[in-house]
């Protein structure tokens, strides 16, 4: 329970359900370089923002949340879909 002891149900929610989509490797980084695009932060302030969000020690707006979930939302583009793909480095 927060220090005020106003518990906030969306927002666990919200928090659990975005953790558990961040889990994998690379994908707070991933989108983290998504949420730069905007202008307003680069990728390592977005970073540790959104760290600062999942551990609780920052409350996120929520136009925050909304722009977290939609980029969570978009389907991942599936390899061999005929699309040319690239190396990083090529």
């Amino acid at each position: 329970m927060p220090a005020d002891g106003i518990t906030k149900p969306y927002l666990d929610a919200w928090l659990k359900r975005t953790a558990k989509a961040l889990a994998g490797s690379g994908k707070l980084s991933e989108l983290s370089l998504i949420l730069a695009r905007d202008g307003e932060m680069d990728a390592a302030a977005w970073r540790s923002r959104m760290q600062r969000i999942l551990e609780r020690v920052e409350e996120p707006s929520f136009e925050l949340l909304t722009k977290v979930d939609s980029v969570l939302a978009r389907p991942a583009k599936p390899v061999g879909d005929g699309a040319e793909t690239r190396d990083l480095f090529s």
